[in-house]
């Protein structure tokens, strides 16, 4: 019985993604839609998972007994999930080790002075490397070709990132992302998240300075190498073609627009997160 259960959650969650993933939404919504999207199917796996581990490997469920394979399949999902998270979190650990091996400086182009570490390179780039606390990246490339106020843009830019806590969420849902990768539109949905958390940013940064010069300044750095964005907010993460004109376009926008400011604030989507912790109450039908 346990088997099927985990059989019928792995088809329930296909079928949402399938079902759910096109549909069109206003900007304002594209957050809330796309993160619950998202979240469902590793989340009510885990809680398929932890649901049939409560049971154990005794008893009945629905008047059918219940057995060690679908138990063992949970607890080797669950086993994944653990070292999947343990080994991300040593890889982030190791990278956050190695960029405060750079030397640090003050940067004082931004509304407030900020300590970067710079990487020996041309190529322009800026990013925040870490967790709840990351460290500010840029390179000598970002310090030699851009103008002082592009710059000012570009660290406004990684402010936001440190505002929202960018580089310490996106770790969790690159866990859950890496978990989950063999279902459908896995990878879709991861894009279109790090393309939103870009326009959050871009958002946030056109308050303070020139949306003109933020939109300079990704031009400029679109040739930087992509890093892992999982484990770093970077200022031009979103390389294809048709994102970068929609931060652009995003940013040369009137930034009143109602929707474009209603973006940057993001709703937890408690409806999509009660629908993945349905699995939990399978638990009062064992006896």
């Amino acid at each position: 019985m346990h088997m099927s259960l985990m059989l019928l959650a792995v088809t329930a969650v296909c079928l949402t993604r399938l079902w759910v993933f096109r549909a069109a939404l206003p900007l304002v919504s594209r957050w809330q839609h796309t993160l619950g999207l998202f979240l469902f199917a590793p989340l009510f796996l885990l809680a398929m998972a932890v649901a049939i581990l409560g049971m154990g490997t005794r008893g009945q469920m629905l008047g059918l007994p219940v057995g060690w394979i679908g138990y063992s399949v949970s607890l080797g999902f669950l086993g994944v999930a653990v070292g999947l998270v343990l080994w991300r979190g040593w890889l982030g650990w190791r990278s956050l080790q190695q960029v405060r091996t750079q030397p640090a400086v003050v940067v004082h182009q931004a509304s407030i002075p900020m300590t970067a570490r710079v990487l020996n390179t041309s190529m322009p780039f800026a990013a925040q490397v870490g967790f709840w606390q990351p460290e500010l990246v840029l390179s000598q490339g970002a310090l030699v070709h851009l103008s002082p106020d592009q710059l000012t843009a570009v660290l406004t830019h990684e402010q936001a990132h440190l505002h929202y806590r960018d580089t310490f969420w996106f770790f969790w849902l690159g866990w859950l992302r890496q978990l989950t990768s063999w279902l459908p539109y896995t990878e879709a949905l991861w894009q279109e998240l790090l393309l939103l958390r870009e326009l959050r940013a871009d958002r946030w940064a056109a308050q303070q300075v020139d949306a003109l010069l933020i939109a300079e300044a990704l031009l400029l750095m679109t040739r930087a190498p992509l890093l892992d964005a999982e484990s770093c907010a970077m200022f031009g993460a979103t390389a294809p073609l048709h994102r970068l004109e929609e931060r652009i376009n995003a940013l040369l926008t009137d930034t009143t627009d109602a929707d474009a400011d209603a973006s940057s604030e993001i709703h937890i989507p408690w409806i999509w997160l009660a629908l993945a912790l349905l699995p939990l109450f399978t638990v009062m039908l064992h006896r």
